[in-house]
């Protein structure tokens, strides 16, 4: 039972929670016949059961003897996710704060002691939270097959062209991954139900145990300061920066939360509107995919990135491309620019 007053999901979906691109994707492979088949037969060439092992032998396996207050807190999520089978759960020696959730057949929680030892007790919870939400929407199976072509890419590089087909696949599945993370995030917020401590755990992960010395909503504010700074070579480095990453950068997951937390979905999940997981086989792929290009097409008319910006507006049929391409690559074309000085002298301060 939770340790406080919380609501409880009986029966909830990972679809209540997905992030709009996280849905649509599973879904889809949840309807190919054999998926789960095919998968399993894969888990033979997976390394899953030398990291079980591994984990086994070289951590601490969280129970009621060790790191009892972690095991509540895992029991806890389980209950309000209502995901019945409590998936094991382990401490391993790392200063690095991290999580994870792997395993092909049964998944497997994994944190280091650098996150234990950053994090408060409601902080933590919402990771436990993050985790088991991972491992009810299934993510376990494809974050074991992401490390293991991952190592696979390593191993090939040196064949000529040897690894781009499996690099492809891997810069795909980081792709699914980061938005998994934004789902899992969701899944974090409704077992611990507590917005800030959500907030504080990822301000955390960016800039260490000083809250003394840090502000949510100036946190906040980095994030939208982000997604708007600068030109097109800006937005060309975003990307670029990113996609060698399996998570999105924090200030990013906690503007998005933020935008979740706020939102009328949110409200209604609160309030036990949600989808079943006994529903989930009448799950409709055409729906999650038009969920997902309607979200997509919702947040390019909000964002104030500058290649959004330029896509919208030559898709709004805008006129003088040469001219939109050139600022929106500078900077220029500010209201107070009026072209060079036709002395030729330097402008001040150059």
């Amino acid at each position: 039972m939770p340790s406080r007053t919380r609501r409880r999901f009986p029966d909830i979906s990972s679809r209540a929670y997905e992030h709009p691109a996280d849905k649509s994707a599973l879904v889809a492979l949840r309807k190919l016949t054999g998926f789960d088949t095919v998968f399993k037969a894969l888990s033979g060439l997976l390394p899953e059961r030398s990291l079980r092992l591994l984990f086994l032998s070289d951590s601490v396996r969280v129970s009621d003897e060790q790191f009892a207050h972690l095991n509540a807190m895992l029991r806890d999520a389980c209950y309000i996710l209502d995901l019945e089978k409590v998936p094991a759960f382990y401490v391993t020696q790392d200063p690095q704060p991290n999580a994870m959730c792997i395993g092909m057949d049964e998944p497997i929680i994994v944190v280091t002691t650098g996150l234990v030892e950053l994090l408060d007790e409601e902080e933590m919870r919402a990771v436990v939270g993050h985790e088991v939400g991972h491992a009810l929407s299934g993510h376990s199976v494809y974050r074991t097959i992401l490390l293991f072509l991952t190592n696979l890419a390593l191993r090939v590089a040196w064949i000529p062209l040897g690894n781009l087909a499996v690099l492809a696949i891997v810069t795909a599945l980081r792709e699914w991954f980061r938005k998994s993370e934004l789902s899992a995030d969701r899944a974090g917020l409704l077992v611990g139900q507590d917005l800030q401590a959500s907030m504080r755990g990822l301000m955390k992960l960016a800039g260490g145990n000083h809250l003394h010395e840090m502000n949510v909503d100036a946190f906040l504010k980095q994030a939208d300061e982000y997604e708007a700074a600068g030109d097109l070579r800006d937005s060309v480095l975003k990307i670029l920066n990113v996609l060698p990453r399996s998570h999105p950068f924090a200030t990013v997951r906690a503007s998005e939360l933020r935008k979740w937390a706020t939102s009328r979905d949110y409200q209604r999940l609160m309030d036990g509107h949600y989808p079943r997981r006994t529903d989930d086989k009448d799950a409709s792929v055409y729906d999650t995919f038009k969920e997902s290009a309607s979200h997509y097409s919702e947040r390019a008319k909000q964002s104030k990135d500058p290649l959004v910006g330029l896509i919208r507006d030559l898709g709004n049929g805008a006129g003088d491309i040469g001219g939109k391409l050139r600022d929106k690559f500078t900077g220029a074309g500010g209201k107070g620019d009026t072209g060079p000085d036709p002395s030729g002298a330097a402008p001040e301060g150059a």
